[in-house]
């Protein structure tokens, strides 16, 4: 299958496609259940890698399961709609675990109200804002189902402007940032952490989900969810799906913070210095862009 590259529109402020708005109405009428788990994220910031790890926390014992079932049918990807695949919608409807892990890249005001009426518990993953820029470009260049990249000037350009698929980094971890202040069920955890020290992240984010996790079961967790172990099971690495071009690139590319120093230029470094600091002015949300 080899659909057509979509057009962005404006969809209420934020630019979008048709993929993530063709189920809109009941996406926003999704009816969560209370023990439903929620990881957000910008794309291209995590959200494979932690929705593998929350996968593995709950039905690690179900062998099988891990062996022959992708992670995007273990985790859904709610507002997704790409026929003759079922919805996102219907597919965590349909899901046979409980709890549910749902992903979604909703920015914070279009994230179905139900899961917070539910008093859900969200896991939310930001990644520096240059590393994230650089995966969403190569991500682009071999996912059919997202507009057409261009070249990496104006990518990034395009990024700077939030005229992006799900709209502006800037605003999507800066609303979920502000959205913690008032909701405590959210769990904000940052890349680079992860990289730095996935074993803490874990113990951190068992504490979070209220889990009991055996240290050895966690040791165990943390090996499977090593970048050059996902990329080598193909349950993780997206081998079978049909949108992506495989020819350009693997999905899981290489997971490293300080990446960007290999794509940006100095003059393109400077001027997205310059936009950065207006950008983030007003909030106490701060990131790393190496460790």
């Amino acid at each position: 299958m080899n659909p057509q590259r979509p057009k962005l529109f404006d969809f209420h402020g934020v630019s979008m496609t048709h993929f993530f708005t063709d189920n809109w109405d009941k996406v926003q009428n999704f009816k969560a259940k209370p023990d439903d788990i929620v990881v957000a994220t910008y794309p291209k910031a995590g959200t494979t890698w932690v929705s593998y790890i929350l996968d593995l926390l709950y039905f690690q014992q179900m062998c099988e399961r891990e062996k022959s079932i992708s992670i995007v049918d273990r985790v859904p990807f709610l507002e997704l709609v790409y026929p003759p695949m079922h919805t996102g919608t219907d597919n965590a409807d349909t899901l046979p675990t409980s709890p549910r892990i749902i992903k979604t890249h909703l920015p914070v005001q279009f994230l179905p109200k139900s899961f917070l009426e539910q008093n859900c518990k969200i896991v939310y993953v930001a990644r520096n804002a240059k590393d994230n820029v650089v995966s969403y470009f190569h991500f682009d260049c071999m996912e059919r189902i997202q507009p057409e990249p261009g070249d990496w000037n104006s990518f990034l350009q395009r990024f700077k402007d939030g005229q992006m698929v799900f709209g502006s980094w800037y605003d999507h971890v800066c609303g979920w940032w502000e959205k913690k202040q008032t909701y405590s069920k959210i769990h904000y955890m940052f890349y680079e952490d992860l990289v730095e020290d996935t074993e803490r992240e874990l113990k951190n984010l068992c504490s979070f989900l209220g889990l009991s996790t055996p240290e050895e079961q966690r040791k165990k967790i943390v090996r499977c969810v090593q970048f050059d172990v996902m990329k080598a099971n193909p349950m993780t690495n997206l081998t079978d799906d049909p949108s992506l071009d495989l020819s350009v690139s693997q999905f899981l590319r290489k997971g490293k913070v300080g990446d960007w120093k290999n794509h940006f230029t100095v003059a393109q470094n400077e001027q997205f210095d310059e936009v950065y600091k207006l950008k983030m002015k007003n909030t106490s949300l701060h990131f790393r862009t190496e460790i």
